[in-house]
């Protein structure tokens, strides 16, 4: 498979955009951290097509009191893939994220 040429307005376009897609991401985890959102108004959040690429395990290790091993464990537990992010969540598995940390 051929790697697409970008002319480079078109590579500074892409460039521009992931930049803002992770802005946005960092503001939201800033919010989460800051208690300015709850993790069910992040959930909320998830068919933002910004907000919905995040991690869950990334979403995890940004409130308070949780890092890396907690995070891991958690997510073992709750039976959530390591690579699942935002948007993949089925009804269970947020439910399940609500109890456990909401």
């Amino acid at each position: 498979m051929a790697i697409p040429q970008l002319s480079a307005e078109e590579r500074q376009a892409a460039l521009e955009k992931a930049k803002a897609a992770r802005i946005k991401r960092a503001q939201v985890r800033d919010d989460l951290k800051s208690g300015k959102l709850s993790l069910k108004e992040v959930l909320d959040m998830k068919d933002d097509p910004v907000v919905g690429r995040m991690k869950v395990s990334t979403l995890i290790e940004t409130m308070p009191g949780y890092g890396k091993a907690k995070a891991e464990k958690i997510m073992g537990e709750l039976k959530i893939a390591e690579s699942r992010r935002l948007k993949g969540l089925g009804e269970r598995q947020e439910a399940a994220l609500l109890e456990r940390l909401g």
